[in-house]
């Protein structure tokens, strides 16, 4: 009997113990970017998966520490501004009576994009950020000052150029972007940063420039779509590609080389599909990631699956902050100076047998 009450004693004890056990504590994925603060680096980068409240909402339940609303495209509000005006007034001189046959809409064109961003700024609490492209230097400005007034938390500048003349040179063309950036400015009281394409001569100078006059905070890189040509109809075509996990490697390289020698936060983007992918940019020194295709590919909620990956590789490394290993390997961090530079190229030509025989043709 007293055997039995022991042990009943060891059970109960036991069980205590397993219950009173604390949890092992997780690590702090909060970062801040544009002066926001952002709970996690995961950033929901601009497209069709932010485009009305349904989906945004879908979007900040899966995790994510911010959105940027799809783009503003001058073009295509001018399209959608000129379709509509032909639909408006295409029997007006038919018959007198006829001009009031079609009501007026009010959330056409560019008061439709404002009028559904509003909405969905509206309905989250993870900060919005709007994203801007346009053709005309004023209409940087007017676009930019009625994004602003929709009440999103930061302003994002898709700066790219395809150039149709050889006159132009690529100091005109930088020019031209730096004064965009400057008359924005003027024109908003938000933060503001700038998405580059990377085809610039020499994208490290033109984005130290960008820096000193003020942006708050520089996304490497937008993704230019390409013509394409069918060569059965024998016509142009445009294809959708979405990027695949090789393409952040072109992100990974300039931000490790900028890391540290800029005021601006340094956004990675473009080929973010993984948790693995983010944390890579971070050791980098990226402040946060962008990710579009691996949520088209995935669906919505697979930015908790990448988020958790985060987590769980921050808590088996014991880092308790994004800042503990932010930077870490960037090029002013590493002993080898010359890892984010054309040595690898030879490096790899004199090695090309065993890293080979590493990969695909093994």
């Amino acid at each position: 009997m007293i055997v039995n009450c022991r042990h009943a004693l060891a059970i109960y004890r036991n069980q205590k113990e397993k219950r009173t056990i604390k949890p092992v504590p997780m690590s702090d994925l909060k970062t801040n970017y544009l002066g926001l603060e952002l709970k996690n680096p995961l950033i929901a980068g601009a497209s069709s998966l932010s485009k009305d409240v349904a989906n945004a909402k879908k979007l900040e339940d899966a995790g994510v520490g911010a959105i940027v609303y799809k783009s503003l495209f001058e073009e295509q509000i001018q399209l959608e501004e000129f379709e509509l005006d032909q639909d408006l007034t295409a029997y007006d001189d038919r018959h007198a009576e006829m001009i009031s046959l079609f009501p007026n809409i009010e959330h056409s064109g560019a008061k439709s994009h404002l009028h559904d961003l509003q909405k969905v700024k509206e309905a989250l609490e993870i900060p919005v950020i709007a994203s801007l492209n346009c053709v005309y230097d004023v209409s940087w400005e007017e676009y930019a000052k009625q994004l602003a007034q929709t009440g999103v938390d930061a302003l994002e500048l898709n700066f790219y150029s395809t150039p149709k003349y050889h006159l132009k040179t690529a100091e005109e063309i930088e020019h031209e972007q730096i004064q965009v950036l400057k008359n924005v400015q003027k024109s908003v009281r938000i933060p503001i940063s700038i998405k580059l394409s990377p085809h610039y001569t020499n994208p490290l100078n033109f984005i130290k420039r960008l820096d000193e006059e003020g942006a708050q905070g520089l996304v490497l890189f937008n993704k230019l779509f390409q013509p394409d040509i069918d060569i059965e109809k024998e016509e142009n075509e445009f294809s959708y590609i979405l990027s695949t996990e090789y393409d952040n490697r072109i992100a990974l390289r300039y931000t490790g080389l900028l890391a540290g020698q800029l005021n601006a936060d340094i956004i990675a983007s473009g080929g973010i599909h993984t948790g693995a992918d983010a944390i890579k940019t971070i050791l980098a020194g990226a402040t946060a990631v962008q990710s579009v295709s691996a949520l088209y590919n995935n669906g919505v909620e697979y930015a908790t699956t990448m988020l958790a990956d985060i987590q769980a590789w921050m808590n088996r490394k014991g880092y308790n902050t994004l800042d503990e290993f932010r930077g870490k390997l960037s090029a002013q961090n590493i002993k080898d100076p010359f890892a984010y530079k054309r040595s690898q190229y030879v490096d790899i030509l004199l090695n090309s047998k065993e890293i080979l025989d590493k990969t695909v043709l093994r």
